[in-house]
């Protein structure tokens, strides 16, 4: 009895020790599994934070961020949410949605329903069922299924930069509390990669702008016209922050700022903007105005004066950026998107400021470049019209009066004293011509051609192609004459000109042109005159246009012949 007590002991003992080393073997197991699962997670955390360390695009380093995540906790979808100023969604990367579905479903999230509690919270969540979730507004039409999720914050120096967002996992299983340390770690190393591509995105805008500003200032030293350099500024700006729009808005009145009560599109870049030019904005009630009277840059999600109204464009977020030159404001600089567009950001906002100040002060000095050269230019004008003046004319009047008393004394020779009356009557001439070109030299500069100018011109093109000796004088003011009566002294002059080229068979031809109390145009030639039975219908355009201006038209032959026609209109 007592052998066989101690056999079953003995077999008992042996089964315990077998089954305790099953049971410890599979505890091993178990344990190794676990290692080698955890090592393996480990493994892919660290190759997915290289993975999105790698980048220094922002744009690449948040798509990677979301691909890497979808990969680590074997889910389906995807997405990166990035904050804006008001808390909101601004960005939206996401990852597992076609292109064709993304267009049934519409406008992205902004961060309502369970996306805004992530928001809120800066916690992680995780939901095994999305529907069931208090603060859940259902998906919209054409939206995939989705029911597993799970939230993370992606923190930025202490700040929440974003969230990331992962649904459906691929095994059917809800995402577990190791999915959520996994993407929690990934989601640490997201916020230093994320820092890393915005500082050199930074470096970038920065370098960009550099060069920018180095254009505009060559384009400026070059001497282009303010208009082109408003234009390129428009450009380039629009380019360093990714706008579809810029216009530049310009004071009506520039003489005094307390008059100013609109501003107009001077300047127009982007898609439709040409539609744009000459559009009124008010000074009060609009975002333009606001930054022109206070001088300060401001970002906003819609401009608070419909300035595209007339033109069928929708305008979305924008900046509106001051000229500021160092005592006034130059206009207003105007970046604009669509309204599908993202908001302008802060950092865009510093960036495209300092273009638009430092845009402005190269402009401003280019025109103060350019005031200096024309007052140079002007000096050196009455200069030369006083030297013209005091020693050339006095010269030759004292020729004149010395070959008049030749003259005198030449009497006995009729053919020497014509010869000298010849020629004094060209000295006097020179000198009519002389004054003539002070009086040019003191005609300030208008913004197109001067009547002077234009008359020259004239004369020159009728007359350069042929043998005539061409004498032009202009006496008087000729840039007070009113623009109707400028217009047709131009066709005057052009008649009698051309008349005198192709029948009058001359060799001179002067032409006078005077303004005091009439302007009178007087053109003189030494051909033969005017065929008895000739058609007279120039000659009766001219009388129309006379009378027409309540003047005169007389034609007269010199005593050496010729034909002088004078017509002349009084002055209103």
């Amino acid at each position: 009895m007592t052998d066989r007590s101690g056999a079953d002991e003995s077999v008992t003992k042996e089964l315990a020790h077998i089954q305790l080393s099953e049971l410890l073997a599979e505890v091993q197991g178990r344990i190794e599994r676990i290692i080698t699962e955890t090592r393996g997670r480990v493994d892919a955390l660290l190759d997915a934070v290289m993975a999105v360390s790698a980048g220094l695009e922002l744009d690449v380093t948040l798509r990677q961020i979301v691909r890497v995540a979808i990969e680590l906790v074997d889910a389906q979808y995807g997405a990166l949410g990035v904050l804006g100023q008001d808390g909101m969604l601004t960005q939206f990367i996401y990852e597992g949605i076609d292109d064709a579905t993304r267009e049934l479903i519409g406008p992205l999230p902004t961060g309502h329903g369970v996306l805004g509690v992530v928001i809120d919270d800066a916690k992680p969540l995780r939901l095994s069922e999305i529907m069931h979730h208090p603060s859940s507004i259902g998906f919209p039409p054409n939206h995939p299924p989705m029911r597993t999720f799970l939230g993370v914050p992606v923190q930025l120096r202490n700040e929440v930069f974003g969230r990331l967002y992962l649904t459906e996992k691929r095994n059917g299983e809800e995402f577990s509390a190791d999915d959520e340390v996994v993407v929690r770690a990934l989601a640490g190393a997201a916020g230093i990669a994320v820092e890393n591509a915005r500082l050199y995105e930074e470096a970038r805008q920065r370098q960009r702008w550099l060069q920018a500003i180095e254009e505009v200032t060559s384009k400026l030293l070059a001497g282009v016209e303010p208009a082109e350099a408003l234009q390129l500024i428009a450009i380039r700006a629009a380019a360093l922050v990714d706008a579809d729009y810029a216009l530049i808005a310009v004071p009506l009145e520039t003489d005094d700022d307390s008059d100013i009560g609109e501003l107009e599109v001077a300047i127009c870049a982007g898609t439709s903007g040409r539609e744009l030019s000459g559009t009124r904005i008010p000074l009060r009630g609009s975002t333009s105005g606001a930054a022109f009277r206070d001088r300060l840059p401001r970002l906003v999600t819609q401009l608070e004066f419909d300035i595209a109204a007339d033109a069928h464009v929708a305008f979305g977020p924008a900046m509106a950026l001051p000229l500021r030159g160092r005592d006034s404001t130059t206009g207003v600089l105007l970046l604009i998107r669509p309204p599908e567009g993202a908001p302008f950001g802060d950092g865009q906002l510093d960036i495209a400021a300092s273009f638009a100040d430092q845009a402005a002060l190269a402009l401003e000095q280019a025109q103060t470049r350019t005031t200096m050269n024309e007052l140079q230019l002007l000096a050196d004008r009455d200069r030369i019209a006083r030297d013209l003046h005091d020693h050339v004319i006095q010269r030759l009047f004292a020729v004149g009066l010395a070959m008049q008393g030749t003259h005198r004394r030449a009497a006995k020779s009729p053919r020497v004293a014509a010869r000298l009356a010849e020629h004094i009557d060209q000295l006097h001439n020179v000198i009519q011509d002389i004054r003539t070109a002070i009086f040019d030299l003191h005609t300030v500069a208008t913004d197109g051609p001067s009547l002077r100018a234009t008359l020259r011109a004239i004369v020159a093109e009728l007359t350069d192609d042929t043998s005539l000796q061409v004498s032009v004088r202009m006496n008087g003011p000729l840039d007070v004459i009113p623009t109707d009566i400028a217009e047709h002294t131009q066709a005057v002059v052009r008649e009698t000109v051309s008349n005198a080229v192709r029948h009058a068979k001359a060799s001179e031809v002067v032409v006078l042109v005077a303004v005091g109390d009439d302007v009178i145009v007087d053109v003189t030639d030494n051909g033969v005159g005017i065929p008895e039975g000739a058609t007279h219908r120039g000659l009766r355009n001219l009388s129309t246009r006379a009378a027409a201006l309540r003047g005169n038209l007389t034609i007269a032959e010199p005593d050496g012949g010729g034909t002088q026609v004078s017509w002349s209109v009084p002055l209103p």
